[in-house]
C-alpha cells in the first residue's frame, strides 16, 4: 500500500473517489432535507385536520362530542399517536395521556418533545390548541418513521462511500498496472536508444488515447535523432574522406616546393593549386556551416515575404555568363503575384543550386528551363527542368545526402552539397523537394506553401537576393 500511495494513477483515484464521496454526501444531505421537509409537512396536516375534526365536534355535540372524538381516535392510535383533551387547569378529560405535559404546557402553539409511550420513548411533534369555555386540546405524531428513513439514509451513504473508495482503490491499482506498461515501453525503447540501438522505436495501439499520441510524437523524435546521428556519422566519414585528398595533394605540392625548388612561373603555378585545394576545403566548411545553420532553424528569425518572379529574374541574370558559356538556352516562366514567406538568401541559394545543377549536367546547346506556378493545397511550385542524363530512379533517395555524389558526378566540379543545400532549405520552409524523369532529364520541383492573404512580410531587396549567390555555384 505505500508503494502504491506515490502512484499518479492511484492519487487520482482516491482523489476521484473523494469527490465521488462529497458529492454523494451533498447529494443525500439535500434528499434528506427535502424528505425531512415532506415528512413534517404531512405530519402537520394529519394534525391540524385531527384537529379540526374534534373542534368541529364540539361546536356541533358540545363537550360530550369532543370527549368521544377524543377517545376514538386514542384507540384506534397506536403508542406513537397523541390525544388530550384538558380543562382550563389542563386536568386530562379524554385522551392517551394520564398527565399534561411539562414542555406543552406554556401556551399554545408547536412543539417537539420526547414522551414515554407503552415503555418507550418516543419523540413526537405536538401542537397545543386553545378551544372554547377554557378548554386545550393536544395532538401529535410520532416521528419513527422520519427516524427509520434517516437511518436508511445513513446506512446508503456509508456503503456508496466506502464503495466509492473501494473501487477508487482497485480502479487506481488496474490504472496504476496499464499506465506503467505503457510508461515501460517508453523507457524501454529511451533505454534502447541510450545503448545504441537506434531503430528502437515505442509500440502503438493505433487508437487516439493520449499515450499513443506520446509514442508517435516520441517516435518521431527517435527517428529525427537516428537520422541526426547517422547523418553526423556519414557527414564525418564524408568530411575526412574528402578532405583527406585536397590535404594531401597540397601537403605534396608544398613538399615538392620545398624539395625542388623550380623556377619562379612553376612555383606560382603550384601555389595556385594550393590555393585551390584550400578554397576546396574551405567550401566544405562553409557548407557544412549554412546546412548547420538551416538545420537549426535560426534563420527563421529572417522570414519575409519573397516574390517569386523577382527572385527568378534576379537568379536567372545570375547563371547569365555561365548559361553562355556552356551555349544552353534557359526559359524562365515566373508570373508576378506568386510569394512566399521565407528567407530570400536561402531561398535564393536553393533555386541557384537547381538552375547551377541543370547548365552543369545539361548537354552542350541543351535547354533549361525555370518555371513557378501555383500547386495544389495553398502551395507554390518552382519546378526547374533540364534535358541532361538525369538521375537514376536508384539513386533518387540518395541525392540529397550530404557528399553524396552519383555515377554522373564523375568529373564535374563540385562536393555533393548542393542538394543536401536545397533539400534543408525546402525543410526549412515547410516545403519539400521532388525529383522527377523529364525523359530526358531531370524536374526537380520545389514545394512551399503560399503565404496568407494577411501577411506583413517585408519584401527583400536586389541586393539582399544577390547578397550570397556566388556561394551557391561554389556550393553546387
Amino acid at each position: 500500500m505505500i508503494r502504491l500511495l506515490p502512484s499518479t494513477s492511484v492519487r487520482l483515484a482516491l482523489g476521484y473517489a473523494a469527490l465521488f464521496a462529497a458529492s454523494s454526501l451533498l447529494l443525500v444531505g439535500f434528499l434528506w432535507w427535502r424528505t425531512e421537509g415532506y415528512l413534517d409537512r404531512q405530519t402537520d396536516a394529519a394534525i391540524k385536520l385531527d384537529s379540526r375534526l374534534i373542534g368541529d365536534q364540539l361546536k356541533n355535540f358540545g363537550l360530550p362530542g369532543a370527549v368521544t372524538a377524543v377517545r376514538e381516535r386514542a384507540a384506534a392510535a397506536g403508542n406513537g399517536a397523541v390525544y388530550l383533551l384538558a380543562g382550563p387547569e389542563l386536568q386530562p378529560l379524554a385522551g392517551n395521556l394520564a398527565k399534561w405535559p411539562e414542555q406543552a404546557a406554556p401556551k399554545p402553539g408547536w412543539y417537539w418533545t420526547d414522551l414515554t409511550r407503552g415503555g418507550a420513548l418516543h419523540s413526537v411533534r405536538l401542537r397545543r390548541l386553545a378551544l372554547p369555555d377554557g378548554l386545550n386540546l393536544l395532538i401529535g405524531r410520532g416521528l419513527e418513521r422520519r427516524a427509520e428513513i434517516r437511518g436508511l439514509i445513513i446506512d446508503a451513504l456509508c456503503w456508496t462511500a466506502a464503495s466509492a473508495l473501494i473501487l477508487g482503490i482497485g480502479g487506481g491499482v488496474l490504472v496504476r498496472r496499464a499506465m506503467l506498461r505503457r510508461v515501460e515501453m517508453i523507457n524501454s525503447a529511451a533505454t534502447a536508444m541510450v545503448r545504441g540501438d537506434l531503430a528502437r522505436r515505442v509500440p502503438t495501439r493505433n487508437t487516439a488515447d493520449a499515450f499513443d499520441e506520446l509514442a508517435r510524437t516520441i517516435n518521431f523524435m527517435l527517428q529525427q535523432i537516428e537520422q541526426l546521428i547517422e547523418g553526423m556519422r556519414n557527414t564525418s566519414n564524408a568530411v575526412a574522406h574528402d578532405l583527406r585528398t585536397p590535404l594531401a595533394e597540397l601537403r605534396a605540392r608544398l613538399e615538392e616546393l620545398i624539395r625542388v625548388r623550380p623556377a619562379m612561373d612553376a612555383t606560382f603555378e603550384e601555389i595556385n593549386k594550393a590555393v585551390a585545394d584550400i578554397d576546396r576545403v574551405i567550401g566544405v566548411f562553409n557548407a557544412l556551416l549554412r546546412l548547420a545553420e538551416i538545420d537549426s532553424g535560426v534563420r527563421r528569425s529572417g522570414f519575409r515575404r519573397v516574390e517569386l518572379s523577382e527572385l527568378a529574374t534576379e537568379v536567372a541574370e545570375l547563371y547569365d555568363p555561365l548559361i553562355e558559356e556552356k551555349e544552353a538556352e534557359l526559359d524562365v516562366d515566373a508570373p508576378p503575384g506568386l510569394a512566399v514567406n521565407g528567407d530570400p538568401h536561402l531561398l535564393a541559394q536553393a533555386v541557384g543550386n537547381l538552375v547551377d545543377n541543370a547548365v552543369k549536367y545539361a548537354p552542350p546547346h541543351g535547354r533549361v528551363s525555370l518555371r513557378i506556378a501555383s500547386a495544389d493545397n495553398g502551395q507554390v511550385e518552382i519546378v526547374i527542368a533540364d534535358n541532361g542524363p538525369g538521375i537514376a530512379d536508384t539513386e533518387k533517395p540518395r541525392v540529397t545526402r550530404r557528399f553524396y555524389r552519383g555515377g554522373i558526378s564523375d568529373g564535374k566540379a563540385g562536393i555533393g552539397l548542393g542538394l543536401s543545400v536545397v533539400d534543408a532549405v525546402a525543410r526549412l520552409h515547410d516545403g519539400s523537394l521532388y525529383l522527377a524523369d523529364n525523359h530526358p532529364g531531370l524536374i526537380a520541383s520545389l514545394k512551399l506553401p503560399a503565404p496568407p492573404a494577411t501577411d506583413s512580410f517585408p519584401r527583400p531587396t536586389q541586393t539582399d537576393l544577390l547578397e550570397e549567390q556566388p556561394a551557391a555555384i561554389a556550393q553546387a
